[in-house]
């Protein structure tokens, strides 16, 4: 039987509005702890141990609220309502369009400019696992629908952190939720990503445009997309390929293969597989990343040019990487796959993602 993680919380200062902010705390048995808040359902830190057992905060962060809610990188926060862009902030729904909030230019990016990452989510506990939930009324972006939305975060003494999402709506709309959580496996914010080796389980990634919206599908194949095997991911963005230079390196969304290895990267039945591994040979952690999802975006950190972290470290580009499991960028607007990314009154969204973060010892 895999025991669940301890939880606690404290205040962690106010908004500008005088809106108080918690942190929770979730700590397993090998001293692993994850902290949490209600502040978009961020994942602030999260201390692992390495190979020798020093423990090191594995993820980028910000030391305040207010720098959250002034930030425009998306540090850890849970992603919602739609995660990745929407072209032109717009999109058609049994023959009416809407028309969303423009925040990147003339799209829609991870929500808009006022997501989920920025709302005060309400919190409670439930056997050891955060429950975490919103309500997004209807016209929230400009996105049909009344949503409410629950996301429990649970942390075994396997290292495991499962994240499980669920959303209803009383009038069709599109969802697409995902963590917005930057891995620096090092423990050490300084040190870039660049040593870390990286395998994904997809044969085809999509292709985007000047825009960053998917142009088309392309096979990884023979070129610096393909992590089949696992690879140094510095190695990779000095690649030549015009598609790290359109992006700045690496922001783009895989198709995962299903459980059986299909190409194709269906995955409609929801099924719970291993999709990435991520290792640090320095510290020795590993981090494997599993999911019921069809897309996962490999995102390398291209834009974290002078952005401010944690304890006074400025965070410079590749300083962190996000592996963010969900839909497909734009998915909304692709007419064949439409339908897969819309929750009608009476369904229900669901997704589950587990992030296992262990060591590998030796090289």
């Amino acid at each position: 039987m895999i025991s669940i993680a301890q939880l606690s919380s404290e205040p962690w200062g106010t908004l500008n509005g005088g809106d108080p902010v918690r942190l929770f705390t979730l700590r397993n048995a090998h001293g692993m702890k994850i902290a949490i808040s209600d502040l978009g359902a961020t994942l602030v830190s999260w201390h692992a141990p390495d190979r020798t057992g020093r423990l090191g905060d594995i993820l980028l962060g910000h030391d305040t609220p207010a720098q959250y809610v002034a930030a425009t990188t998306y540090m850890g926060g849970l992603i919602g309502r739609w995660a990745n862009r929407i072209a032109d902030a717009r999109f058609t729904l049994d023959g009416i369009e809407y028309t969303l909030d423009r925040n990147e230019g003339a799209n829609l990016l991870h929500g808009g400019s006022v997501g989920f990452h920025r709302a005060i989510w309400d919190v409670s506990e439930d056997n050891g696992s955060l429950l975490m939930r919103l309500e997004s009324p209807e016209g929230d972006a400009g996105f049909p629908g009344n949503v409410t939305t629950q996301v429990r975060y649970t942390l075994d003494d396997e290292g495991t952190l499962t994240i499980e999402y669920e959303a209803i709506t009383d009038a069709a709309t599109p969802l697409n939720l995902t963590s917005h959580a930057y891995f620096n496996l090092t423990g050490r914010p300084r040190t870039d990503i660049r040593g870390h080796m990286l395998s994904i389980d997809a044969d085809q990634f999509f292709e985007v445009d000047a825009a960053m919206i998917p142009s088309k599908l392309a096979d990884v194949a023979g070129n610096a997309f393909d992590f089949r095997q696992s690879a140094p991911i510095g190695a990779r963005l000095d690649w030549p390929h015009g598609q790290l230079v359109q992006a700045g390196g690496f922001d783009h969304c895989y198709v995962l293969r299903d459980a059986a290895g299909d190409a194709n990267g269906a995955n409609r039945a929801g099924n719970v597989r291993d999709v990435a591994c991520l290792y640090d040979p320095g510290s020795g952690r590993e981090l494997t990343v599993s999911t019921d999802q069809r897309g996962l975006q490999f995102y390398s950190g291209n834009w974290l040019k002078g952005d401010a972290g944690r304890g006074g470290v400025v965070y410079q580009a590749h300083a962190g990487l996000c592996l963010e499991a969900g839909g497909f960028p734009n998915q909304v607007n692709m007419p064949t796959e439409h339908d897969d990314v819309i929750v009608r009154a009476g369904d229900t969204y669901r997704q589950v993602t587990a992030y296992k973060v262990g060591v590998r010892h030796g090289v």
